[in-house]
């Protein structure tokens, strides 16, 4: 089973995330830098799902372990947000196992790699 691991940038409180296959950053430390989220990722071998666009830029230089969900919806309210998480999840998932990247648009899901 893939598991998944959750940037601080993402929100914490979403009953989406919460089961054993999502590990939340901050839950493990809220101080983690980019690198250490990085390397815990590929050492465990979880998906970062994060807003940060640092995380595509490394995965497009480097191989899985671990694999990058880029949610790239921009600003918008939490329900909003929770809306448009759950009407597409499952296919991110699915995507996440053939691409390296999966990049989360408002109008498209894109997978490279």
């Amino acid at each position: 089973m893939q598991k998944y691991i959750i940037d601080a940038n993402l929100p914490y409180y979403f009953s989406l995330w919460k089961n054993e296959s999502y590990e939340h950053v901050i839950d493990i430390d809220p101080n983690m830098k980019d690198s250490e989220i990085w390397k815990y990722a590929k050492e465990n071998k979880l998906t970062i799902v994060t807003k940060d666009a640092d995380f595509s830029d490394l995965i497009l230089l480097n191989n899985p372990p671990p694999r990058v969900i880029h949610i790239k919806l921009g600003n918008m309210k939490m329900k909003a947000f929770h809306s448009a998480i759950d009407n597409i999840w499952d296919e991110v998932l699915m995507m996440s196992k053939e691409y390296k990247l999966v990049r989360v648009y408002k109008d498209k899901i894109e997978g490279i790699g």
